[in-house]
């Protein structure tokens, strides 16, 4: 288990109750690892105190996201890594029906059903890619008909992801040019579908979403929205074919950047113009993965992923969610 936290302390001392509970109920031995990321309130204090039993890492500067779980990740012994928000409270028996993908040797991952603070919505099912132009949309999900143990996602969460360890060191664990958020999961799920492994939703495992905090100011939102939309570029920067970059750049430009512009969406050029001053990172990213994918049998394009997916999702019942 690897918590990732930063002023925490209220979701902890809510949530950690029902997270022990579905561990205990899992039958599994574990090992329970908190990367606290600079926080400014009581957390660490909280947990020492509460929960001995719960290994602390502090780091020593606040670094987002990505490096806090790759801290844990690399600290961890055991087989399976359990990534978890700290502000998703797990069911009794969440951990019920997971176990079992990893017998196949081809799982990266599973990842169960996360619904809203009172359980009437679905917030995240699993995942479907959608393409438009060159540019892929991922937030169409779906929900198995009928129980199934093969329910292919684009990506996992990091809020709610059982991991196969050893294929995250290999990959490297999550891209840190994503920091401080977002888009960084839909990056390791992409790369994994890529070394020929793959992702999975365990629609009868389910947890419930509390929601991040409201932002209080414009300023505020405006830097998560840059971020987020730098992110989402960054993603297709970093995956797509040499060929499609040129094409994809202008496609973003005009039906992306420039709309937003017009009607007083500002922020959306200061995602632009972060992506551009990524450039070196995203260069080495690129090669980093080019290098691990000629050295794995079965690897694959983004587009031979994409075909694949449609492929797996010809045999499978489904719900659509918007």
């Amino acid at each position: 288990m690897v918590l990732p936290n930063f002023n925490g302390r209220d979701l902890l001392k809510s949530y950690l109750p029902f997270t022990f509970e579905a561990l205990e109920n899992s039958g599994c031995t574990y090992e329970f690892l908190l990367v606290d990321d600079c926080s400014q309130d009581d957390s660490v204090e909280f947990v020492s105190q509460n929960y001995p039993q719960i290994r602390i890492l502090k780091n020593e500067e606040n670094r987002g996201f990505s490096f806090s779980c790759n801290r844990g990740i690399k600290e961890s012994v055991n087989e399976l890594v359990f990534l978890l928000n700290s502000d998703i409270k797990l069911s009794p028996e969440y951990f019920r029906g997971l176990f079992p993908y990893f017998s196949n040797p081809e799982t990266f991952g599973v990842m169960g059903k996360i619904l809203n603070r009172d359980g009437s919505k679905v917030e995240i099912g699993a995942k479907i890619p959608r393409r438009i132009g060159k540019y892929l949309k991922t937030d169409f999900q779906y929900l198995p008909f009928a129980e199934s143990s093969t329910a292919p996602t684009l990506f996992l969460s990091g809020a709610n992801a059982l991991i196969d360890r050893k294929k995250l060191i290999e990959l490297g664990g999550f891209d840190e040019l994503f920091s401080p958020f977002y888009s960084e999961d839909l990056d390791l799920g992409i790369r994994a579908w890529r070394m020929g492994w793959k992702c999975y939703f365990h629609d009868q495992s389910h947890c419930y979403h509390l929601g991040s905090a409201t932002m209080k100011t414009q300023i505020q939102k405006d830097w998560v929205k840059t971020v987020y939309f730098r992110n989402r570029m960054l993603f297709h920067a970093i995956h797509l074919e040499t060929e499609d970059l040129r094409w994809w750049k202008a496609q973003t430009l005009l039906l992306d950047v420039l709309p937003k512009l017009l009607i007083g969406k500002t922020w959306i050029w200061k995602s632009f113009k972060a992506l551009n001053a990524l450039e070196s990172g995203i260069s080495q990213s690129r090669n980093k993965l080019r290098h691990q994918l000629q050295k794995k049998p079965g690897s694959r394009s983004l587009r031979q992923v994409l075909t694949e997916f449609d492929r797996l999702m010809v045999s499978q019942q489904i719900i659509w969610k918007s």
